[in-house]
């Protein structure tokens, strides 16, 4: 990961930030182009008093995210086709019992138990 300098937007970019999110551009998508943390993307549009929205995944895509993991599908290429974090994605799995792979593929052993 590139660690980027503190970098300070201008009214006419923090207009465009803003208007561009409104048009639907991801916060992520905002800070890789304005060159800035996902983090800060978000504070500039919460000082602005611009709604947030919440991407999730809805029970349709969870089920899909299901079935794809259970293809070998790893986490981040589920949540890269779905528009989301392999965070969300690794998160919605175990709230359904899916049970994660190591990073070898192999499903996962608990400590003390048998290999």
């Amino acid at each position: 990961m590139v660690k980027r300098g503190v970098q300070q937007l201008g009214s006419e970019q923090v207009e465009q930030l803003i208007a561009d999110y409104q048009s639907g551009a991801t916060v992520c998508e905002l800070g890789d182009r304005f060159g800035i943390e996902r983090r800060t993307v978000s504070n500039i549009l919460h000082r602005h008093g611009v709604p947030m929205r919440r991407r999730g995944l809805s029970p349709e895509q969870v089920d899909d995210a299901i079935h794809l993991y259970k293809l070998g599908w790893s986490l981040s290429r589920i949540g890269t086709g779905m528009s989301v974090t392999a965070d969300t994605v690794r998160k919605r799995l175990l709230e359904h019992g899916v049970t994660m792979r190591d990073t070898h593929g192999r499903p996962r052993v608990k400590a003390g138990g048998p290999r």
